[in-house]
Protein backbone atom coordinates (compact mmCIF):
# COMPACT_ATOMS: atom_id res chain seq x y z
CA UNK A 1 0.00 0.00 0.00
CA UNK A 2 1.50 3.29 -0.86
CA UNK A 3 0.64 6.19 1.04
CA UNK A 4 -1.58 7.74 -1.78
CA UNK A 5 -3.63 4.43 -1.48
CA UNK A 6 -4.35 5.09 2.17
CA UNK A 7 -8.43 3.72 2.58
CA UNK A 8 -10.86 4.02 5.26
CA UNK A 9 -10.25 0.24 5.67
CA UNK A 10 -6.79 0.51 6.15
CA UNK A 11 -6.92 3.47 8.71
CA UNK A 12 -9.87 1.15 10.99
CA UNK A 13 -7.40 -2.13 10.22
CA UNK A 14 -4.56 0.34 11.20
CA UNK A 15 -6.09 1.47 14.07
CA UNK A 16 -7.41 -1.99 15.42
CA UNK A 17 -3.81 -3.08 15.52
CA UNK A 18 -2.93 -0.22 17.45
CA UNK A 19 -5.99 -0.25 20.39
CA UNK A 20 -4.98 -3.80 21.13
CA UNK A 21 -1.39 -2.84 21.67
CA UNK A 22 -2.09 0.33 23.54
CA UNK A 23 -5.56 -0.04 25.96
CA UNK A 24 -3.30 -0.49 28.95
CA UNK A 25 -2.01 2.83 28.65
CA UNK A 26 -5.10 4.20 27.46
CA UNK A 27 -7.09 3.11 30.36
CA UNK A 28 -4.88 5.39 32.95
CA UNK A 29 -5.18 8.29 31.22
CA UNK A 30 -7.93 9.94 32.90
CA UNK A 31 -6.12 9.26 36.06
CA UNK A 32 -2.64 11.09 34.81
CA UNK A 33 -1.47 13.48 33.19
CA UNK A 34 0.51 11.43 30.15
CA UNK A 35 1.61 11.47 25.98
CA UNK A 36 1.93 8.23 24.24
CA UNK A 37 5.39 8.48 22.03
CA UNK A 38 6.20 6.10 19.38
CA UNK A 39 9.64 4.89 18.25
CA UNK A 40 10.99 2.53 16.33
CA UNK A 41 11.87 0.75 19.34
CA UNK A 42 15.24 -1.04 20.70
CA UNK A 43 18.22 1.42 20.88
CA UNK A 44 16.20 3.88 19.48
CA UNK A 45 14.09 3.52 23.21
CA UNK A 46 16.62 3.10 25.55
CA UNK A 47 18.34 6.44 23.94
CA UNK A 48 15.10 7.98 23.84
CA UNK A 49 14.52 7.29 27.05
CA UNK A 50 17.90 8.49 28.58
CA UNK A 51 17.41 11.80 26.33
CA UNK A 52 13.89 12.59 26.61
CA UNK A 53 11.79 10.81 28.00
CA UNK A 54 13.06 10.36 31.47
CA UNK A 55 14.03 14.09 31.63
CA UNK A 56 10.89 15.56 30.25
CA UNK A 57 8.96 13.94 33.27
CA UNK A 58 11.13 15.02 35.64
CA UNK A 59 11.00 18.19 34.84
CA UNK A 60 7.18 18.19 33.95
CA UNK A 61 5.49 15.71 35.43
CA UNK A 62 3.76 14.78 32.76
CA UNK A 63 4.52 10.61 32.02
CA UNK A 64 5.47 9.45 29.21
CA UNK A 65 4.67 5.62 27.73
CA UNK A 66 6.66 4.80 24.78
CA UNK A 67 5.83 2.31 22.09
CA UNK A 68 8.03 0.73 19.61
CA UNK A 69 5.89 2.05 15.81
CA UNK A 70 5.94 0.43 12.25
CA UNK A 71 8.50 0.54 10.20
CA UNK A 72 6.51 2.74 8.05
CA UNK A 73 4.37 5.08 10.01
CA UNK A 74 2.73 7.13 7.62
CA UNK A 75 -0.39 4.46 7.04
CA UNK A 76 -1.24 4.33 10.63
CA UNK A 77 -0.44 7.99 11.14
CA UNK A 78 -2.99 9.17 9.06
CA UNK A 79 -5.58 7.02 10.13
CA UNK A 80 -5.24 8.25 13.71
CA UNK A 81 -6.05 11.32 11.69
CA UNK A 82 -9.17 10.70 9.88
CA UNK A 83 -10.79 8.62 12.26
CA UNK A 84 -9.89 10.89 15.35
CA UNK A 85 -9.10 8.16 17.29
CA UNK A 86 -5.45 8.16 18.77
CA UNK A 87 -3.18 5.49 19.66
CA UNK A 88 -0.35 8.23 20.07
CA UNK A 89 0.72 11.91 20.46
CA UNK A 90 3.78 11.98 18.50
CA UNK A 91 5.72 9.98 16.73
CA UNK A 92 8.97 9.64 14.94
CA UNK A 93 8.91 10.84 11.68
CA UNK A 94 11.80 10.80 8.94
CA UNK A 95 12.21 14.52 6.69
CA UNK A 96 12.38 12.48 3.19
CA UNK A 97 10.42 9.58 3.82
CA UNK A 98 7.24 10.89 5.70
CA UNK A 99 6.87 14.64 6.41
CA UNK A 100 5.86 15.91 2.42
CA UNK A 101 3.12 13.45 2.18
CA UNK A 102 1.91 14.15 6.05
CA UNK A 103 2.38 18.05 5.07
CA UNK A 104 0.15 17.88 2.15
CA UNK A 105 -3.05 16.46 3.19
CA UNK A 106 -2.52 18.55 6.42
CA UNK A 107 -1.99 15.99 8.73
CA UNK A 108 0.39 17.27 11.16
CA UNK A 109 -0.12 19.19 13.71
CA UNK A 110 1.43 22.68 13.82
CA UNK A 111 4.13 22.99 16.91
CA UNK A 112 4.88 26.58 16.60
CA UNK A 113 8.69 26.66 16.70
CA UNK A 114 11.19 28.98 15.44
CA UNK A 115 15.07 28.62 14.26
CA UNK A 116 15.70 31.39 16.11
CA UNK A 117 14.69 29.39 19.23
CA UNK A 118 17.25 26.80 19.30
CA UNK A 119 20.81 27.83 18.68
CA UNK A 120 23.02 25.75 16.78
CA UNK A 121 20.32 23.92 15.02
CA UNK A 122 20.73 22.63 11.88
CA UNK A 123 17.87 24.49 9.23
CA UNK A 124 16.78 21.83 7.43
CA UNK A 125 15.38 20.10 10.79
CA UNK A 126 12.55 22.47 11.56
CA UNK A 127 9.37 22.77 9.88
CA UNK A 128 6.19 24.41 11.38
CA UNK A 129 4.59 21.11 11.64
CA UNK A 130 7.96 19.02 13.08
CA UNK A 131 11.38 19.15 14.76
CA UNK A 132 14.05 16.85 13.84
CA UNK A 133 16.57 15.82 16.63
CA UNK A 134 18.86 12.87 15.39
CA UNK A 135 20.34 12.43 11.87
CA UNK A 136 21.51 8.81 10.91
CA UNK A 137 22.96 8.55 7.18
CA UNK A 138 23.56 6.17 4.05
CA UNK A 139 27.19 5.00 3.97
CA UNK A 140 29.50 2.79 2.55
CA UNK A 141 31.39 0.28 5.03
CA UNK A 142 33.68 -2.46 4.11
CA UNK A 143 35.73 -4.97 5.73
CA UNK A 144 39.42 -3.47 6.38
CA UNK A 145 41.36 -6.47 6.53
CA UNK A 146 41.94 -7.53 2.25
CA UNK A 147 45.59 -9.07 1.98
CA UNK A 148 45.85 -5.84 -0.80
CA UNK A 149 45.36 -3.47 1.94
CA UNK A 150 43.08 -1.29 -0.53
CA UNK A 151 39.53 0.06 0.20
CA UNK A 152 36.61 2.32 -1.92
CA UNK A 153 36.53 6.05 -0.99
CA UNK A 154 33.99 6.02 -3.28
CA UNK A 155 30.66 4.94 -5.36
CA UNK A 156 32.96 5.07 -8.63
CA UNK A 157 35.29 2.30 -6.44
CA UNK A 158 32.46 0.66 -5.45
CA UNK A 159 31.60 -0.09 -8.71
CA UNK A 160 35.04 -0.93 -9.67
CA UNK A 161 34.86 -4.56 -9.59
CA UNK A 162 38.50 -5.37 -10.85
CA UNK A 163 40.50 -2.76 -8.63
CA UNK A 164 38.33 -3.70 -5.66
CA UNK A 165 37.30 -7.23 -6.17
CA UNK A 166 35.07 -9.08 -3.29
CA UNK A 167 31.42 -9.27 -2.62
CA UNK A 168 29.28 -6.39 -2.59
CA UNK A 169 25.71 -5.56 -1.56
CA UNK A 170 23.37 -3.30 -1.80
CA UNK A 171 19.78 -2.22 -0.21
CA UNK A 172 16.81 -3.61 -2.21
CA UNK A 173 15.32 -0.09 -2.65
CA UNK A 174 15.41 2.67 -4.93
CA UNK A 175 16.14 5.29 -1.94
CA UNK A 176 19.75 6.06 -1.80
CA UNK A 177 20.86 3.52 -4.50
CA UNK A 178 19.44 5.22 -7.43
CA UNK A 179 21.98 8.36 -5.89
CA UNK A 180 24.37 6.18 -5.55
CA UNK A 181 24.28 4.88 -9.08
CA UNK A 182 24.32 8.01 -10.33
CA UNK A 183 27.54 8.69 -8.30
CA UNK A 184 29.46 6.10 -9.53
CA UNK A 185 28.54 7.09 -12.63
CA UNK A 186 29.90 10.22 -12.25
CA UNK A 187 27.57 12.77 -11.37
CA UNK A 188 28.14 15.15 -8.32
CA UNK A 189 26.47 15.29 -5.24
CA UNK A 190 25.22 18.61 -5.77
CA UNK A 191 23.79 17.83 -9.00
CA UNK A 192 22.04 14.69 -8.71
CA UNK A 193 18.84 16.53 -8.48
CA UNK A 194 16.54 15.68 -10.46
CA UNK A 195 18.20 12.29 -10.36
CA UNK A 196 18.09 10.98 -14.00
CA UNK A 197 16.28 8.20 -13.37
CA UNK A 198 17.32 6.18 -16.82
CA UNK A 199 21.14 6.93 -16.50
CA UNK A 200 20.50 5.50 -12.63
CA UNK A 201 19.38 1.80 -13.84
CA UNK A 202 21.78 2.04 -16.71
CA UNK A 203 24.66 2.08 -14.12
CA UNK A 204 22.99 -0.05 -11.63
CA UNK A 205 23.13 -2.52 -14.85
CA UNK A 206 26.97 -2.32 -14.68
CA UNK A 207 26.95 -3.93 -11.13
CA UNK A 208 23.74 -6.17 -10.97
CA UNK A 209 25.47 -9.30 -11.27
CA UNK A 210 28.01 -8.65 -8.79
CA UNK A 211 25.59 -7.87 -6.11
CA UNK A 212 25.39 -10.53 -4.22
CA UNK A 213 22.92 -9.80 -1.73
CA UNK A 214 20.13 -6.86 -1.76
CA UNK A 215 19.51 -6.66 1.77
CA UNK A 216 16.00 -5.46 2.90
CA UNK A 217 16.83 -4.78 7.06
CA UNK A 218 19.26 -3.09 8.64
CA UNK A 219 19.53 -5.94 10.65
CA UNK A 220 20.25 -8.12 7.94
CA UNK A 221 22.90 -5.94 6.39
CA UNK A 222 24.77 -5.27 9.74
CA UNK A 223 25.61 -9.03 9.44
CA UNK A 224 26.25 -8.99 6.49
CA UNK A 225 29.33 -6.83 6.82
CA UNK A 226 29.79 -8.20 10.25
CA UNK A 227 30.57 -12.05 9.42
CA UNK A 228 32.14 -11.49 6.52
CA UNK A 229 29.44 -12.63 4.15
CA UNK A 230 30.25 -9.45 1.50
CA UNK A 231 32.92 -7.40 1.31
CA UNK A 232 31.18 -3.81 1.04
CA UNK A 233 27.96 -2.76 0.49
CA UNK A 234 25.76 0.37 1.67
CA UNK A 235 24.26 0.16 4.83
CA UNK A 236 22.75 2.53 7.53
CA UNK A 237 25.91 4.38 9.92
CA UNK A 238 24.31 2.97 13.52
CA UNK A 239 24.53 -0.46 12.12
CA UNK A 240 28.33 -0.50 10.32
CA UNK A 241 28.85 1.06 13.90
CA UNK A 242 27.08 -1.70 15.69
CA UNK A 243 29.07 -4.24 13.80
CA UNK A 244 32.44 -2.21 14.88
CA UNK A 245 31.76 -1.88 18.45
CA UNK A 246 31.05 -5.73 17.81
CA UNK A 247 35.13 -6.04 16.73
CA UNK A 248 34.32 -7.07 13.71
CA UNK A 249 37.01 -5.49 11.41
CA UNK A 250 35.10 -3.06 9.61
CA UNK A 251 35.20 0.68 8.52
CA UNK A 252 32.76 3.24 7.41
CA UNK A 253 33.53 5.63 4.48
CA UNK A 254 31.59 9.00 5.03
CA UNK A 255 32.66 10.34 1.40
CA UNK A 256 29.32 11.08 -0.73
CA UNK A 257 27.32 9.43 1.92
CA UNK A 258 23.34 10.33 2.12
CA UNK A 259 22.24 11.46 5.40
CA UNK A 260 18.56 11.54 6.47
CA UNK A 261 16.89 13.57 9.33
CA UNK A 262 14.60 12.20 11.57
CA UNK A 263 12.27 13.67 14.05
CA UNK A 264 8.97 14.36 16.34
CA UNK A 265 5.41 15.07 14.44
CA UNK A 266 2.21 15.37 16.73
CA UNK A 267 -1.03 14.07 14.66
CA UNK A 268 -3.28 16.75 13.80
CA UNK A 269 -5.82 17.03 16.10
CA UNK A 270 -4.67 15.16 19.15
CA UNK A 271 -6.52 16.29 22.59
CA UNK A 272 -3.16 16.20 24.12
CA UNK A 273 -1.60 18.66 21.67
CA UNK A 274 -0.57 21.06 24.15
CA UNK A 275 2.21 18.27 26.23
CA UNK A 276 3.09 16.87 22.71
CA UNK A 277 4.22 20.39 21.94
CA UNK A 278 5.77 20.60 25.09
CA UNK A 279 7.38 17.47 24.61
CA UNK A 280 9.03 18.39 20.98
CA UNK A 281 10.41 21.89 22.48
CA UNK A 282 11.87 20.03 25.37
CA UNK A 283 13.89 17.57 22.36
CA UNK A 284 15.27 20.27 20.24
CA UNK A 285 17.89 21.20 23.67
CA UNK A 286 21.60 20.87 23.24
CA UNK A 287 21.89 19.42 26.42
CA UNK A 288 19.27 16.64 25.83
CA UNK A 289 20.44 15.38 21.93
CA UNK A 290 24.27 15.29 23.41
CA UNK A 291 23.04 12.65 25.57
CA UNK A 292 21.47 10.26 23.19
CA UNK A 293 24.56 9.97 21.07
CA UNK A 294 26.21 7.66 23.92
CA UNK A 295 23.70 5.00 23.34
CA UNK A 296 22.67 5.80 19.48
CA UNK A 297 25.36 6.43 17.16
CA UNK A 298 23.54 9.13 15.39
CA UNK A 299 23.79 12.74 15.28
CA UNK A 300 22.16 15.78 16.90
CA UNK A 301 20.93 17.83 15.16
CA UNK A 302 21.49 20.90 17.17
CA UNK A 303 24.99 21.01 16.61
CA UNK A 304 25.43 23.03 19.92
CA UNK A 305 25.47 19.35 21.22
CA UNK A 306 29.03 18.82 19.93
CA UNK A 307 30.39 21.32 22.82
CA UNK A 308 29.11 18.33 25.20
CA UNK A 309 30.31 15.18 23.22
CA UNK A 310 33.35 13.55 23.75
CA UNK A 311 35.60 14.01 20.75
CA UNK A 312 36.30 10.51 19.81
CA UNK A 313 32.65 9.78 20.35
CA UNK A 314 32.26 12.81 18.07
CA UNK A 315 33.82 11.58 15.20
CA UNK A 316 31.58 8.39 14.57
CA UNK A 317 28.37 10.73 14.50
CA UNK A 318 26.97 12.04 11.26
CA UNK A 319 26.98 15.25 11.70
CA UNK A 320 29.89 16.30 12.90
CA UNK A 321 31.43 18.60 10.94
CA UNK A 322 34.02 16.12 8.97
CA UNK A 323 31.75 13.89 8.11
CA UNK A 324 28.60 16.36 7.65
CA UNK A 325 30.49 17.91 4.99
CA UNK A 326 30.80 14.77 2.62
CA UNK A 327 27.50 14.04 2.74
CA UNK A 328 24.11 15.16 0.97
CA UNK A 329 20.50 15.63 1.99
CA UNK A 330 18.09 13.46 -0.63
CA UNK A 331 15.45 15.85 -2.21
CA UNK A 332 11.91 15.48 0.19
CA UNK A 333 10.34 16.89 -2.84
CA UNK A 334 12.05 14.59 -5.65
CA UNK A 335 10.86 11.49 -4.22
CA UNK A 336 7.43 12.72 -3.05
CA UNK A 337 7.00 12.95 -6.52
CA UNK A 338 8.29 10.15 -7.98
CA UNK A 339 8.61 8.10 -5.01
CA UNK A 340 5.77 5.69 -6.07
CA UNK A 341 6.76 5.04 -10.39
CA UNK A 342 10.34 4.98 -9.29
CA UNK A 343 9.76 2.16 -7.01
CA UNK A 344 7.46 0.23 -8.93
CA UNK A 345 9.93 0.61 -11.76
CA UNK A 346 12.62 -0.65 -9.11
CA UNK A 347 10.96 -3.52 -7.84
CA UNK A 348 10.38 -4.65 -11.99
CA UNK A 349 13.98 -4.38 -12.27
CA UNK A 350 15.03 -6.60 -9.41
CA UNK A 351 13.15 -9.80 -10.49
CA UNK A 352 13.70 -8.71 -14.11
Amino acid sequence: MTTTQISRRAAIKAIGGGLAVLAAPWSVRAATRQIVVSDPGGPYTAAYRKAFYDPFEKKTGVKVVSVARESQPVAQFTAMVKTQNYIWDVTTLTLSADIPYLEENDLLEPIGLKLEDFPGLMPEALRPNWLGVDVYSTVMAYRNNKPNGGHPESWADFWDVKRFPGRRSLRRSPLDTLEEALMADGVLPHELYPLDVDRAFHSLDKIRSHVAVWWTSGAQSMQLIQSGEVDMLSLWNGRAQAAIDGKAPVSINWNQGLYSIEGWGIPKGTPRAAEAKEFVRFCGDAARQASFTGLLAYGPTNLKAYDLIPAARAKILPTSPDNLKRMILPSPKWWKDNREKVTERFNTWIIG
